[in-house]
């Protein structure tokens, strides 16, 4: 499933006048995992992340947009209770203020707000970074940072475009910065998202340092008619992420690559040591016998996660990324991709015991690698004491939920593209870097769709792993995954000709059919895309809870990417830019009128 790279990358010694940074002593994986078993699990309560809100309210008046001024901080945390302090990033109103993850922001749908995200980052960076790839590298020294609002629908020049980024007071900045401050319309229906750093080829280093935060769309009357768990204590986000330390507390990332001729710092995944909830290592919390509700956030850099409780007690859950479903869906599990979100409700009023803890068994690569061990299967645990809860749950778990306007069919598609993911390795086996279409970001872009158009995307995956796939801007569905079959043969013909129509590829989609679980079939920013199997994608440029067009002009310069979510296939370099174009729109454009036009990837 491989091809060969040609010609080796020298390894390079400055870029622009920056040195690359002395590595420090090897640390082997056995004294990291010495590190991460010396901390005793559940000994820290799980913090609550600090609230912004991005409007106003004044009397009895509709809620107002809001203006907030956000900062990355470089600072100590404290990652567990034996720990070292380790240095990290971390977002902000202040120095003193920024946590990690960063706080939340509560929007109003329908609201507006801005924020200025402001960097006051160091010259350097505090973890490695491998010129070799792709990446955002200033003239003049500093940390190049931008912010995207993941999940959220707002104009190109506010997305948080890779290439847009900026350094310490805007000093420097990137080919496609724009401006300081970003708007978000808050125009997508109410759910969870969350914001992180985007600069191209420093999103793994920039999250493993600690540029992450959950971000709320609310919506007052929907969220008191479904009567879900609400307020602070019943509400909670629980962002997961893994991380390895050193003895010194330090964050550790590898200096070295798996292939040092060609990068030597990359590797295909970053897996910690230790899995951490909201800021903290193995946290605790204590739970009433009540319905909570818990939004789940994988904000891992590679790392899959399957969820369950010891005790045995479902999850029921509501929602999926940012979008309902439409009814509640009892499950024992939850298998959430990196960048992935499962909005769940836990009823600890039916536990038969005064302790659950949240599992984890996905192996990692997923789905086919190494097996979880007993640091990094468990998550949180939750104390449930028998007391009856101090107030009575007054919050129901209704029969159905939302259900949007716009339908996830094939069914007048405007177009049908191919789009194929390829890992590169050496002649001894070991990756070296991955592409889309056999493209790199740099490449022109091809995938140009009409603003307010459904597309269908069959996305085939010549590669071992699942990929998270995320789209900026659009909301998508997975409505099929399709086996290949003969995989080697349909994989020769695309290495030669990268061309899966000139491939026959209807001839090789012929295996086992996969049916979406019901968990995923809403609306989403991150569909899973197995490996050895074509997934059929139908994609939404347009609101899909009214199936109206934007609000704004989505065809402006920069436009939009869309990428694997796994940080380090990203940035090396599986992403690519996305142009929507201008044409004339209306409703009956996805009722059948839409010319169908299968696109080849190129």
């Amino acid at each position: 499933m491989a091809r060969l790279l040609l010609a080796p990358i020298l390894l390079l010694i400055a870029i622009c006048g920056r040195a690359v940074s002395r590595p420090p002593p090897p640390t082997s994986d056995a004294a990291l995992t010495q590190v991460a078993a010396s901390l005793q699990m559940f000994v820290d309560q799980l913090p609550v992340m600090p609230r912004l809100y991005g409007y106003s309210n004044e009397g009895n008046t509709k809620p107002k947009s809001g203006n907030l001024v956000v900062g990355m901080f470089e600072k100590k945390w404290k990652f567990h209770r034996d720990l070292p302090e380790t240095t990290v990033f971390a977002f902000g109103t202040s120095p003193e203020e920024a946590t990690v993850p960063g706080p939340t922001i509560e929007a109003i749908q329908g609201v507006p707000m801005s924020v200025t995200w402001q960097n006051h980052l160091p010259e350097s960076h505090i973890l490695p970074w491998d010129p070799t790839v792709p990446t955002a590298i200033p003239k003049n020294g500093g940390v190049p940072t931008v912010v995207h609002l993941h999940g959220g629908i707002q104009e190109p020049q506010n997305d948080g475009h890779p290439d847009a980024w900026f350094t310490s007071n805007f000093r420097e900045t990137g080919p496609t910065w724009t401006k300081s401050t970003y708007t978000y319309p808050n125009v997508h229906h109410s759910g969870s998202f969350w914001y992180h750093d985007h600069a191209k080829g420093l999103t793994r280093e920039n999250l493993l340092a600690g540029l992450i935060g959950a971000y709320v769309i609310c919506n007052p009357a929907l969220d008191a008619a479904l009567n879900l768990p609400s307020g602070p204590e019943f509400d909670r986000h629980l962002m997961i992420f893994d991380r390895s330390f050193s003895r010194d507390g330090s964050l550790y990332m590898n200096y070295t690559g798996n292939v040092p001729s060609i990068h030597p710092q990359w590797q295909p995944e970053y897996f910690g040591h230790a899995i951490v909830v909201n800021g903290k290592a193995w946290p605790y919390l204590k739970v009433q016998r009540r319905k909570y509700r818990f939004r789940i956030i994988n904000a891992s850099n590679a790392r899959y996660l399957s969820l369950s409780l010891s005790n045995g007690l479902p999850f029921v859950q509501v929602a999926s990324d940012g979008s309902y479903l439409p009814a509640p869906v009892h499950t024992q599990s939850v298998v959430l991709a990196p960048a992935e979100i499962a909005d769940v409700i836990i009823d600890f009023s039916t536990s038969g015991t005064t302790e659950a803890v949240l599992n984890n068994d996905a192996p990692y690569p997923y789905p086919g690698g190494s097996s979880v061990d007993q640091l990094n299967s468990k998550v949180i645990k939750f104390i449930i004491p028998p007391e009856k809860p101090k107030v009575p749950d007054t919050s129901k778990i209704p029969s159905s939920l939302v259900s949007y306007r716009a339908t996830a069919t094939v069914d007048g598609a405007a177009k049908t593209r191919y789009i194929v993911f390829y890992e590169y390795r050496t002649s001894s086996g070991d990756t070296t870097h991955f592409l889309i279409n056999g493209k790199k970001f740099s490449d022109p872009v091809t995938e140009t769709p009409k603003s307010g158009s459904t597309e269908v995307w069959e996305v085939i995956n010549l590669t071992n792993d699942d990929h998270p796939l995320h789209m900026h801007l659009a909301t998508f569905q997975a409505i099929k995954v399709q086996a290949l079959v003969n995989e080697a043969q349909f994989n020769s013909c695309m290495i030669a000709k990268n061309d899966a129509i000139a491939c026959n590829v209807g001839s090789y989609v012929t295996g086992k059919v996969t049916d979406i679980p019901p968990t995923e079939r809403t609306w989403k920013n991150i569909v899973k895309i197995p490996p050895g199997n074509q997934t059929t994608v139908v994609v939404k440029f347009n609101l899909v809870d009214t199936n109206s067009p934007y609000p704004f002009d989505a065809t402006a310069e920069p436009g939009y990417v869309y990428h694997c979510h796994i940080l380090d296939h990203e940035d090396n370099v599986m992403i690519r830019p996305l142009k929507l174009v201008s044409g004339s729109w209306s409703e009956s454009d996805d009722k059948g009128k839409g010319e169908t036009e299968t696109e080849r990837n190129g």
